[in-house]
C-alpha cells in the first residue's frame, strides 16, 4: 500500500490584527443609520402629538345650559317654544338644542310631553 503525501501549502490568511477593517454594505449603512433615525422621528411625533392634541383638558368648568321644564300644549311646536323662551337666539339652533337635550327622534312632539327647554340668561 502506498501513501502519497501532499506538500504543505502556506496559509493565505494573515493574522487577525492585520485584517482589513469591517466594511458595511449600502444596505447595512441604511439599516445602521435609517432605523434609529426612523424610531427617533416616530417618538418625536408622538411626543409632539401629546401637546398639540385638539382634545385638551380645560381648566375651566364645563359650560352649563340653563333649562326649564315645560309641558307641551296642543298646537305648540318646538319652533314656537324656541322663540318664546330664547327670543334673542336663532330658533333653528334652539330647536336643535331642544331635540338634543330631550333625546328626540324628530321635531314632532305630542301634547302633554314634558320637555327641557334651554333659556337665555
Amino acid at each position: 500500500m502506498s501513501v502519497h503525501v501532499l506538500p504543505a501549502v502556506p496559509s493565505a490568511a494573515a493574522p487577525a490584527s492585520s485584517q482589513a477593517p469591517l466594511r458595511l454594505t449600502r444596505r447595512g449603512r441604511l439599516l445602521l443609520v435609517g432605523a434609529p433615525l426612523m424610531l427617533t422621528s416616530a417618538a418625536l411625533l408622538v411626543f409632539i402629538g401629546f401637546f398639540t392634541a385638539p382634545a385638551m383638558a380645560s381648566g375651566n368648568s364645563p359650560e352649563q345650559t340653563r333649562t326649564i321644564q315645560v309641558s307641551v300644549s296642543n298646537g305648540e311646536s318646538l319652533w314656537s317654544l324656541a322663540t318664546e323662551f330664547a327670543p334673542d337666539r336663532d330658533p333653528r339652533t334652539v330647536v336643535a338644542d331642544i331635540v338634543e337635550l330631550n333625546n328626540l327622534d324628530d321635531a314632532t312632539v305630542p301634547a302633554g310631553r314634558q320637555l327641557y327647554i334651554p333659556v337665555t340668561r
